[in-house]
């Protein structure tokens, strides 16, 4: 199989990724052909899935507006995943063009195109790094110096927990960015969810167990909500994905009670 030019040498092309994988959903261009086929598979298995990737960006989107309109001026994008319209800078930038955005990221691919698209924009950057070993994490976001630790920081951990594992600890991860972000900063979740679907969120992580050396874990409502314990959750707290805020009809992607996504946004107080 041919390498693309856009795909970073020694990138696993048979092996597919979460990030491509909805890439693809969103009809992305930077995937593979296995990235494509699991997405494939997964929308035979629950057609409206692409609703579900159309609902959560549209949700990425909200919070990054309403966290630039609480006055954070600088942004932490862990799980960034493949920049495709609505980027968080575009979005943070157009309230503020002093704005400033780090990707983070455990894709190469992802990390390698969101450089391409930042090359001329010295507010915003982008580097390969771990979730699941926060203190590397942290020490690689501290040497870009694009996030100031002393100022309020919008952390956004858009589809990335449901990635992590029981025994990953995903509450305790989002607790220890806590710890490192100032009075004042926020953090925005959203994450798979059972809950109102179970029958549909055991055939998609089935499938992208079979498809990924990553599994999704679809989880409970309450399991959700512990992500924000020690942060001050801001209305409506932990909702479908289409009921957190929506600014028109064409945020809603999902009727009510069929997201197989939950999201909130919390405050340090």
């Amino acid at each position: 199989m041919d390498r693309p030019q856009w795909a970073p040498e020694g990138v696993d092309m048979q092996q597919a990724s979460p990030a491509r994988m909805y890439d693809a959903l969103l009809g992305g261009s930077h995937n593979f052909e296995i990235d494509r086929e699991a997405a494939e598979m997964g929308k035979r298995l629950v057609p409206d899935l692409p609703r579900l990737a159309l609902s959560n960006r549209a949700f990425l989107r909200r919070a990054v507006r309403f966290l630039a309109d609480s006055g954070i001026r600088q942004f932490l994008d862990i799980g960034s995943g493949i920049p495709t319209a609505g980027n968080v800078h575009e979005v943070a930038q157009a309230i503020d063009p002093e704005c400033r955005v780090l990707y983070a990221d455990i894709d190469p691919v992802a990390v390698a195109h969101s450089r391409a698209i930042l090359r001329d924009n010295d507010k915003a950057a982008a580097i390969e790094a771990d979730l699941r070993k926060p203190a590397e994490l942290l020490a690689r976001v501290r040497e870009t110096g694009v996030i100031d630790f002393d100022k309020p920081v919008g952390v956004l951990l858009i589809a990335v927990l449901h990635l992590l594992s029981d025994d990953d600890r995903p509450a305790e991860m989002v607790a220890q960015l806590r710890a490192v972000v100032p009075t004042g900063s926020y953090v925005a979740i959203s994450h798979l969810t059972s809950a109102l679907r179970p029958e549909d969120a055991s055939k998609l992580g089935a499938n992208a167990a079979n498809q990924s050396r990553i599994g999704i874990h679809f989880r409970s409502r309450d399991a959700i909500a512990t992500m924000f314990e020690g942060w001050e959750l801001v209305e409506p707290g932990v909702v479908e994905l289409p009921a957190w805020r929506p600014e028109s009809e064409r945020d809603r992607h999902e009727a009510p009670g069929r997201s197989l996504g939950l999201a909130g946004v919390g405050f340090k107080d």
